[in-house]
């Protein structure tokens, strides 16, 4: 019947459009007869450049500068069309897929969706809100990653809260591998939309690149007079349509019969609900968060497996970030009775989520709870906080990564956590005072990110005391770190030497002529990964004494220095077999010889080298 109507609505405008057509003919005809310009019904389109950018998941910059953050793109390109790693541009904190198979990396939840890549993030808000056309993107190093692009019917610079804010993907497809790191200017042919935007949100997956991918700027495209659409749109069944009613539930199809009054008559359930119960949630469980929703609303054998809290042992509810609001998390509140990993990432902001539906959520699903994924879930308050350590006593994981709006003070409750193991605060307002309590309580602490934690003020301080109370630390994340010397070095590693993992890239504090680098090698056997980013002091006798004393060496990044030769990464490569990646990037006396000869001879390793041209 619906479908009826609309075509009669379409065949009405389609009438209504000749008649407007022969009408506008027959007015330029006079207006040319008499020797007037015709008046043109043409929409004339915008053309306009990123005016701020409103929030991101990672950069590989620092919080205090512009080199290599996410800021870099509002306005008009700084490098487009040249190619090539440059600061000017936005670069997003991790590339390929070594960092999934480092030991700090959490197992991948089960239930993702096949079409789900995003892996990073950046929203940018502009200065008109348009019908759009098209979006066209400057990518200047290692292009392929962005995997979707949405459009926000929320204002951004509106003075009044948000209501109703709708996403909308105006194109989506899969990562890809680009022949070729040089520029492009990406313009993928995007879907129409029914509301004007000035807000858009890139997402990106870096998995088959080489390298870290560079975007340079983004223009926005569009009218604003609202364009012709379709009329009419199948409904779409989402993990807002969660009713647990079964009132309208039928029994499930099965075989019919022919009856005396010729109407057809169940005669049972054929042979579906014959199979053991164990077997139907096997099968079940291969489905996505969606599918067991709606497979849930067709009868009531299949509504009691898809509401079975076994189904909801793992929950992941990032891919539907754009779609879930207090309601949606009220409705799965009784399936997830057994809940044990929760990610919640990029979830709630723009008060999607509130604290009354989370703590409700929490309060009811959360005693089981070992891990909880929050990263850029920007609804979160102490409050928020506060509830997470009162109702899971459990907890094991917990990632805050760029949850940058959090108030120092929240984080004092972490503490109550005494039984974490992992615990990401990356890109967080975190103080001293927090971390130092974080660090006091919490001893079974296995990995621990500060990366990019400016508000710490003295981070020897830190070190000091996770040498004391993180004995058996394995990895641990000082990126960017500001204020870390020989000394709170020399601590860390002598009390900590169970460490695999150690970033201190981008630490300017640390000098390799105090021996703290030899100091490291020696007294970490088991190192498997050492970034130290862009320390110009890193020397051949660093190299050598890593190649000595670290065997297992998997992952090193030396980026920038200007002392090691080749002769020092030829004995590292020979005396590390498990080597997979070592980045030499603006190393001066490595040159792109150097490391074609090197890959030559370890064609295992991939061995990076970044240009600008």
């Amino acid at each position: 019947m619906l479908t009826l109507l609309s075509m009669f609505y379409y065949i009405c405008l389609r009438r209504r459009s000749r008649s407007g057509t022969r009408g506008e003919a027959l007015t330029s005809r006079r207006a040319v007869e008499s020797g007037q310009r015709a008046v043109l019904p043409v929409s004339v389109e915008v053309e306009q450049y990123a005016k701020e950018v409103l929030d991101f998941s990672s950069h590989y910059g620092s919080e205090n500068s512009m080199s290599y953050t996410m800021w870099n793109l509002a306005g008009v390109p700084n490098v487009y069309p040249s190619s090539g790693d440059f600061t000017q541009t936005a670069v997003f904190r991790a590339y390929g897929t070594w960092w999934e198979q480092c030991a700090s990396a959490p197992p991948p939840f089960r239930r993702t969706p096949k079409g789900f890549y995003s892996q990073d993030y950046i929203e940018l808000g502009f200065e008109e809100p348009v019908y759009p056309t098209a979006v066209e993107v400057f990518e200047t190093y290692y292009p392929g990653a962005i995997v979707q692009i949405l459009a926000c019917s929320h204002n951004p610079f509106s003075q009044n809260p948000p209501s109703d804010v709708r996403w909308e993907v105006l194109w989506s497809g899969e990562p890809t591998k680009v022949l070729t790191p040089q520029a492009r200017q990406f313009s993928p042919k995007i879907k129409h939309i029914n509301f004007p935007t000035n807000l858009l949100r890139l997402e990106v997956n870096s998995s088959l690149l080489d390298y870290y991918t560079e975007l340079d700027a983004v223009i926005l495209r569009g009218v604003k007079e609202r364009p012709m659409l379709a009329l009419y749109k199948m409904p779409i069944i989402d993990i807002s349509d969660l009713s647990d009613s079964e009132e309208e539930l039928s029994d499930v199809g099965g075989p019919y019969r022919q009856g005396g009054d010729g109407k057809h008559q169940r005669t049972g359930n054929g042979y579906f609900d014959k199979l053991p119960y164990e077997l139907i949630q096997l099968i079940l469980s291969h489905l996505t968060l969606p599918d067991l929703c709606r497979l849930a609303q067709s009868c009531k054998l299949l509504h009691q497996h898809c509401c079975d809290p076994l189904q909801y042992t793992q929950l992941s509810l990032q891919p539907y970030w754009a779609r879930l609001s207090d309601a949606s998390l009220g409705h799965l509140q009784s399936r997830c009775t057994l809940l044990q990993r929760l990610n919640l990432s990029w979830t709630g902001n723009r008060g999607a989520l509130t604290l009354t539906g989370f703590s409700s959520f929490m309060k009811a699903c959360g005693l089981s709870l070992v891990c909880l994924e929050m990263s850029c879930c920007h609804f979160l308050n102490e409050a928020c906080l506060e509830v997470i350590s009162q109702t899971c006593p459990g907890l094991q994981e917990l990632n805050l990564s760029s949850c940058d709006r959090l108030h120092p003070q929240a984080f004092t409750h972490i503490s109550k956590l005494t039984r974490l193991r992992r615990l990401v605060l990356y890109r967080t307002k975190i103080e001293q005072t927090a971390i130092l309590s974080i660090l006091t309580f919490c001893i079974e602490l296995r990995h621990i990110n500060l990366g990019s934690c400016v508000r710490i003020d003295d981070y020897d301080v830190v070190a000091s005391m996770l040498a004391a109370r993180c004995r058996s630390l394995c990895s641990l994340d000082l990126w960017r770190c500001r204020n870390l010397t020989d000394r709170g070095l020399a601590e860390l590693v002598s009390g900590c030497r169970m460490l695999e993992e150690l970033d201190l890239g981008w630490c300017p504090t640390l000098q390799s002529s105090t021996g703290c680098f030899q100091h490291l090698a020696r007294s970490l056997p088991r190192l498997r990964k050492l970034f130290l980013t862009a320390n110009r002091t890193v020397c051949d006798s660093d190299v050598e004494e890593l190649a000595t004393s670290c065997p297992s060496l998997q992952h090193l990044d030396i980026l920038g220095t200007r002392l090691v030769s080749a002769a020092s990464l030829k004995k590292l490569l020979q005396s590390c077999p498990r080597l997979l990646l070592l980045d030499v990037s603006f190393c001066s006396q490595i040159d792109m010889r150097v490391v074609q000869e090197l890959s030559v001879l370890f064609p295992n390793v991939a061995i990076k080298k970044s240009f600008t041209q």
